[in-house]
């Protein structure tokens, strides 16, 4: 069997998987995220990513495991010792905005076009690189003590093997260290040549094999290998099959996530461009910064369930009798990046109940894929298959307002596990098995042709709304 653990931003999921891809047993771990500021996110190591893991691995460790595989949030910026021991909590992906004068100021030491053309990617909060100099200006004495950094999957794969390694495909999220043209880190660029680099390898190579002291303290029998895992979106791309150029992953969550499969390298300013989890691929990464979450907001504003929600948004019908809503309640990531987005309803009356706002919000993140998509296909994507995965796709009305809008297909797969499952498969991969097989399509979710003409004004509307009212919300914010 083959052992999968993802680190979340507010839980952990582990997976026991069968050699055939059946899921032998599962375990989920709540956990907090500190805010000690506004703009601010971390995780402490030991108590959230190896206590999580810890508990998750003795919950499922038995006789048979072969191999584990590892994700995490990322990218994540963790400072440790020479021997790997965390110095302060680490600092978040995205979310954490703290570093803002130190893109700034990178993006004009470097310059923006040569970051895009050799990092795949535009500084934003997203990258690391602007993370690591925040710390070494506030943090001095923290800074002089550290040597090695580390994202989640990378700090347990140490903590378990020993080794000092990071998957390329996440080294490509740590702007401007890592060249995607070279496939290495960047030398001439030295921006914290304090810090040694760890060893790149592919996600699903062997980091090594876990210690008779990490056995005894998860469970897990010592010498079985352990991969070197990667970001967990990209493990969640991989536990649905994608992986041919043109696929493309929907990730219906608290935000939604894209990420499409290339054969060759693009990159794009609005855009996030990195290495895959296997040689010679390439993906576009997009992530909007608000979607289900939105929807958990309308339910505790409300208090309705989601099953009334979404019984009542049905009934609304499309453009929720003159809704129109932006979903940028936490400024928005991609194609914008635009911190300073809000959320914005317009056209609202008497007549409008929380139904009508309910399909709105999910009728705005529809929107809100598409123009991402659009920037996906300028660049260079095509997005031929859609697939997906995450909460949002239970009850059906999201995913069916989504391939409305789109006027595409979407594949939904029999598992919607998580990362963990694709880090289960990496975990089977580095074993000689091939888990192509292990989820197959469940069902597919088909466009109404009749629901292009109305979703195609509304689209327009919806560009027009951004451009029309980013003054004012930029002067609110």
């Amino acid at each position: 069997m083959f052992l999968g653990v993802d680190i979340g931003t507010s839980s952990s999921k582990g997976v026991l998987v069968a050699p055939d891809g059946t899921v032998v047993a599962t375990a989920v771990r709540e956990h907090r995220t500190a805010t000690p500021r506004p703009g601010w996110f971390e995780h402490d190591a030991e108590q959230v990513w190896w206590a999580d893991f810890a508990s998750i691995a003795a919950e499922l460790a038995r006789p048979g495991i072969a191999a584990a595989g590892l994700s995490g949030i990322g990218p994540c910026v963790l400072l440790c010792t020479a021997d790997g021991a965390p110095l302060r909590p680490a600092i978040l992906y995205g979310v954490d905005t703290r570093a803002t004068a130190e893109i700034a100021a990178q993006t004009a030491r470097y310059g923006a076009e040569a970051i895009l053309d050799r990092c795949g990617s535009p500084l934003t909060s997203q990258a690391a690189g602007p993370k690591l100099e925040w710390l070494r200006a506030h943090e001095p004495e923290v800074w002089a003590r550290t040597r090695r950094m580390f994202m989640a999957h990378s700090w347990l794969v140490h903590r378990l093997t020993g080794a000092y390694v990071l998957d390329h495909h996440s080294a490509s999220q740590c702007t401007p260290l890592y060249d995607t043209r070279a496939n290495a880190w960047i030398t001439d660029w030295d921006l914290v040549p304090e810090l040694e680099r760890p060893e790149l390898l592919w996600s699903g190579d062997v980091a090594g094999t876990i210690t008779p002291e990490a056995a005894a303290a998860t469970g897990l029998p010592a010498g079985i290998p352990v991969v070197a895992g990667t970001i967990d979106a990209w493990a969640e791309a991989l536990s649905v099959g994608v992986t041919s150029p043109g696929d493309v992953m929907l990730m219906y969550g608290t935000t939604m996530f894209l990420v499409e499969v290339l054969a060759s390298r693009a990159a794009s300013p609005r855009l996030w461009g990195t290495v895959g989890v296997d040689p010679e691929t390439y993906n576009l990464a997009a992530g909007m910064a608000t979607s289900g979450a939105i929807t958990a907001w309308l339910r505790d504003l409300t208090g309705a369930s989601f099953e009334e929600l979404t019984a009542e948004a049905a009934a609304a019908g499309r453009g929720a009798e003159g809704l129109l809503m932006l979903p940028y309640f936490a400024g928005e990531r991609t194609p914008l990046f635009d911190p300073d987005a809000r959320g914005t309803i317009v056209g609202l009356t008497l007549r409008h109940g929380r139904g009508h706002l309910y399909r709105a919000a999910l009728e705005a993140t529809a929107f809100g894929v598409l123009h991402n998509l659009e920037a996906v296909r300028a660049a260079g994507g095509s997005a031929k298959r859609l697939v997906a995965v995450g909460g949002g796709t239970r009850g059906g009305l999201w995913t069916q307002i989504v391939s409305d809008v789109l006027q595409q297909p979407q594949v939904v797969p029999s598992h919607t596990v998580g990362a963990a499952f694709g880090d289960a498969m990496l975990a089977a991969r580095s074993a000689g098995l091939s888990p192509d097989g292990w989820n197959p399509p469940a069902h597919v979710v088909t466009p109404d042709p009749e629901a292009a003409e109305t979703y195609t004004r509304l689209y327009g509307l919806y560009r027009d709304l951004y451009r029309s009212t980013s003054h004012i919300s930029h002067a609110l914010a």
